[in-house]
C-alpha cells in the first residue's frame, strides 16, 4: 500500500514512501494519555496488523445526532479533513464527488462521509456550507473534541492543530487517507492522497461487486 501524507499540502507520489520511512523510524513518545503516536497509527494502518473503524456518534450538518449504524447497508467513503483546508481537503472532496459522478445509478449504493478534524470551528452550520460545494450525498459529521480524537483514533487518523497566527487562524496537519466501509460497517480498505476520481471509482466498483 501506498503511504498518504500528514499534511494539508500536495506531495508527489513518489516521495509518499520516503515520508512513510521517515515517520515509522522516528521514536515514539509516550503521552500522559497514552494515545497512540502518529508512527503507531499509520503503521497499523499501513501493515494492516492495526484493527481500523469502529462505533462512533457524531453530529451532522443539520445538527442531528448520527451512529455508524445509520450507515449499515451502503458501502461508506470516508474522509478526514476540515473545512478550512486550502487545497488538499477540498481536491480530495472533489474527486470523491467526480468518482460517484462516474458510478452512475451505483452510486446510490454509496454514502460520502466527511469527518471533520477541527471540531473547534466546524460547527453544523459551517459543515453545512461546506459539503453543499461537493456531491449532494456528502454528509459533513462534527462533534465534541474528545468524540472527534476517539473516531480518528480508530481509523488510524493522525491529525494535530498548528500555532495560530496573529490574526487567530490555523491550519491542521492530518492523514489524508480515503477509506472504503462495507455495508455490514466492516472496514475494507484505503485509498492513498491523490487517487483520480477514475481509481475512486474502481475501487468503490470492486468492492460493490464483492459484497
Amino acid at each position: 500500500m501506498l503511504f498518504g501524507k500528514m499534511t494539508c499540502k500536495t506531495v508527489a507520489p513518489k516521495i509518499w514512501l520516503a515520508l512513510a520511512c521517515t515517520l515509522l523510524s522516528a521514536p515514539v513518545i509516550a503521552n500522559e494519555a497514552a494515545e497512540p503516536s502518529p508512527a503507531e497509527l499509520i503503521e497499523g494502518l499501513v501493515s494492516g496488523r492495526a484493527p481500523v473503524g469502529g462505533p462512533f456518534e457524531l453530529t451532522d450538518q443539520t445538527g442531528h445526532r448520527r451512529t455508524d449504524a445509520d450507515f449499515r447497508g451502503k458501502l461508506v467513503v470516508l474522509y478526514f479533513g476540515y473545512t478550512y483546508c486550502p487545497d488538499v481537503c477540498p481536491t480530495e472532496l472533489q474527486s470523491i464527488t467526480l468518482a460517484l459522478d462516474n458510478l452512475g445509478a451505483n452510486a446510490g449504493a454509496v454514502q460520502p462521509l466527511f469527518i471533520t478534524v477541527d471540531p473547534e470551528r466546524d460547527t453544523p452550520a459551517r459543515l453545512a456550507e461546506f459539503v453543499s460545494s461537493f456531491h449532494p450525498r456528502l454528509i459533513g459529521l462534527t462533534g465534541s473534541a474528545a468524540d472527534i480524537k476517539k473516531t480518528a483514533i480508530a481509523y488510524r487518523t493522525f491529525f494535530v492543530k498548528n500555532a495560530a497566527a496573529a490574526s487567530g487562524e490555523y491550519s491542521v496537519d492530518h492523514t489524508g487517507f480515503i477509506y472504503l466501509i462495507g455495508k455490514d460497517g466492516r472496514y475494507l480498505g484505503f485509498l492513498p492522497p491523490g487517487v483520480s476520481p477514475d481509481e475512486i471509482a474502481d475501487a468503490i466498483r470492486a468492492r460493490l461487486g464483492a459484497e
